[in-house]
C-alpha cells in the first residue's frame, strides 16, 4: 500500500502544482494496545505504530507561501502566507498543517515556504491517529525543507502535539504524536508520558494485531474528550496531587469522600489503567497471552463503566471478539473513545477465524461491510 500511497501524493502534487516534488515524507498512524486517557495524566501507555500512514510530497519555496493539496478531499487546495496569523476557527484540515509549521518556525527551523500534497490511508474517525500522522509527517517534511535531515523526533512530536492542542482545540496528550514519530518496527513502545522516555517491547512474531472499525465515527476535538481531561485534573487536585500518575489505589481509597461519584470513577480508571499497562508490557514481553488478554478485557470494562467513553456498538464488537478469543488473546476499544475501533491481539493462526466470526456477527451501524485490518508494528516518521 505504501507505494500506491506515494503515487497518490505524487499525482496530487503534479495536478495541483506541476512538476515533481523534492521528496516524500511519511508518518504512520498508531493503535494503542492499552493505556487509554492516561497520557495527559502523565502516565504510562503502550501503543505501536501501524502501516497505514500519511505521505506528503514536498517541494521548497522561497517566497513565504505555503500551498496545500489534499488528495483525500477531492484535491482540495489551501494557501497561506507564513506571515499571516492563523485563524483556528477556519480551514479545518489545513489547520493541522498550519499549526505544525508555526510551531516549527518558532522552534527555530529556517522554513521559507513549500508546496505540499497530502495523501493518507488511515481510516478517519477510527481512533487510529490520522491527525497525529498528518502532524508528524508535516513536521518531518518541514525539518527536511529547513535543512535538517535527522531531526530530534521527540522534539517534532512535542511540536505536533502543541499544534493539535493550540490550533485544533483537542487537549490531547503526547502519545499519538510520539509513537508516530518514534515507532519501532516489530515493537510496541512503553512510553512514560511525563519524561517522554520510552523503550521498545517486542511483539512476538507469532502474534498478530487485529483492528476492527466499529463504523461509529468519533470526533473529540471538543466536548467529551476535553471534559474527561478536566475531570481528571479536578480529581487530582482533590486528591492533593499534581497529576493522577502520582496517586495509587490506596490514595484514591483514602480520598474517596473528597470526590463526587463521577470524579471518583474517572480517577479509578486512570489509576488502575496505569497498573494494567505496566502489567501488560510485562505480559507482552513474556508472550503471556492469557494474562495480556485478561488485562485488555479489564481495560475495556473500565473504559465502559468508569470512564464512560465506549458506545453500545463498540461494546458489542469487543464482546464478540473476546467471546471468540476466549483466553487465547484479548480485545478492547482503542483511541479516545465515543466511537472508533477495537484492537485485539491474538495468535497468528487464529486470526482468519476471528475475522470470519467478526464479519458474520457484527453489523456496522453505517451499513458498510465490517473492515478487519491485520497489523504488525511499523517504523516511525521518515523521508522516503
Amino acid at each position: 500500500m505504501s507505494g500506491a500511497l506515494s503515487d497518490r501524493a505524487l499525482d496530487a502534487f503534479s495536478r495541483a502544482f506541476g512538476g515533481a516534488p523534492d521528496f516524500v515524507a511519511r508518518a504512520p498512524g498508531r493503535v494503542n494496545l492499552i493505556g487509554e486517557h492516561t497520557d495527559y495524566n502523565e502516565d504510562i501507555v503502550l501503543p505501536l505504530a501501524i502501516s497505514v500512514e500519511t505521505r506528503i510530497a514536498a517541494r521548497a519555496r522561497r517566497d513565504g507561501v505555503v500551498r496545500l493539496a489534499a488528495a483525500d478531499y477531492g484535491g482540495a487546495l489551501d494557501e497561506f502566507r507564513l506571515a499571516a496569523p492563523i485563524d483556528s476557527s477556519a480551514h479545518l484540515w489545513a489547520n493541522y498543517v498550519r499549526g505544525v509549521i508555526d510551531g516549527m518556525r518558532r522552534a527555530g527551523f529556517d522554513f521559507t515556504g513549500a508546496d505540499l500534497a497530502i495523501a493518507g490511508d488511515i481510516p478517519q474517525g477510527a481512533g487510529l491517529s490520522s491527525s497525529a500522522s498528518l502532524e508528524v509527517a508535516t513536521a518531518v517534511a518541514v525539518a527536511r525543507l529547513a535543512g535538517d535531515a535527522a531531526p530530534d523526533m521527540t522534539a517534532l512530536a512535542r511540536i505536533a502535539q502543541a499544534a493539535e492542542c493550540d490550533f485544533v482545540g483537542c487537549k490531547c496528550g503526547i502519545m499519538d504524536q510520539l509513537v508516530s514519530a518514534c515507532g519501532v518496527e516489530g515493537a510496541a513502545l512503553l512510553i512514560d508520558c511525563r519524561s517522554l522516555a520510552f523503550r521498545p517491547v517486542l511483539v512476538p512474531e507469532d502474534l498478530a494485531i487485529m483492528i476492527v472499525h466499529s463504523g461509529v465515527i468519533h470526533g473529540h476535538v471538543e466536548g467529551e474528550y476535553n471534559e474527561r481531561r478536566r475531570q481528571c485534573e479536578e480529581a487530582a487536585s482533590a486528591l492533593g496531587v499534581a497529576k493522577l500518575r502520582e496517586a495509587d489505589e490506596a490514595i484514591l481509597a483514602r480520598g474517596e469522600r473528597r470526590l463526587d461519584p463521577t470524579a471518583f470513577r474517572r480517577a479509578r480508571h486512570v489509576i488502575t489503567e496505569n497498573r494494567r499497562t505496566f502489567e501488560a508490557a510485562e505480559a507482552l514481553a513474556k508472550n503471556s497471552l492469557r494474562r495480556l488478554g485478561r488485562l485488555m478485557r479489564e481495560s475495556h470494562q473500565s473504559m465502559r463503566d468508569d470512564f464512560e467513553i465506549t458506545t453500545p456498538d463498540i461494546d458489542r464488537l469487543a464482546a464478540l471478539m473476546n467471546a471468540v478469543l476466549g483466553e487465547n488473546g484479548g480485545a478492547r476499544m482503542t483511541g479516545g473513545g465515543f466511537g472508533g475501533a477495537v484492537v485485539a491481539i491474538a495468535p497468528r493462526p487464529t486470526v482468519a477465524n476471528l475475522a470470519r466470526e467478526v464479519s458474520a456477527g457484527y453489523r456496522r451501524p453505517d451499513g458498510k461491510p465490517t473492515e478487519v485490518i491485520i497489523q504488525r508494528p511499523a517504523a516511525g516518521g521518515s523521508c522516503v
